[in-house]
């Protein structure tokens, strides 16, 4: 498999026509991101979900599988909108939105302080009105770890840059 180039602003995805050509192949992988203690009480906070296996470290030491606590499916999952961010801005659009999810399933547990990154495969590109709807195959790896934490076919859309009048 070739090294995936990165859908990064200015980078060789100049025009809809190349963006086609990428259909069917792994587009981008992402930096490792860790997933402290912090950001997993962060994220506590803003869910309401307080469940002893991610909040409570000296619990979940002693009482975890896992020997530690673990980060909710959904915080990982939550990390597909930053690699977006920063790998999917495309010139001849000016807007881009979260459209969804086909499938996800979380794997495996992500234990606070692991180190995540994202693979993205270009499953599909279709036409909507105003731009464009992009399909990916989403695995978030863990660094050390076989099994990948998730799996996701993750949906976003692309609008055109609106012409000026």
């Amino acid at each position: 498999m070739s090294t995936p180039q990165s859908l990064d602003a200015g980078s060789f995805v100049n025009s809809l026509e190349e963006l086609r050509t990428l259909a069917g192949q792994e587009v981008f992988v992402t930096d490792w991101v860790q997933l402290s203690q912090r950001h997993i009480d962060l994220f506590a906070e803003a869910s309401g979900d307080f469940q002893w296996i991610h909040v409570d470290v000296a619990r979940a030491q002693k009482e975890s599988p896992y020997g530690n606590t673990i980060a909710h499916g959904f915080l990982t999952l939550s990390l597909l909108g930053q690699f977006y961010a920063k790998h999917v801005s495309l010139p001849f659009c000016d807007m881009g939105l979260n459209y969804g999810l086909n499938k996800v399933r979380f794997t495996s547990p992500v234990v606070a302080g692991s180190r995540l990154r994202g693979r993205f495969v270009l499953a599909r590109l279709d036409d909507i009105a105003g731009g464009v709807q992009l399909t990916f195959a989403v695995t978030l790896e863990v660094e050390g770890q076989e099994r990948p934490a998730l799996v996701a076919e993750s949906v976003i859309r692309q609008y055109f840059t609106a012409p000026v009048v």
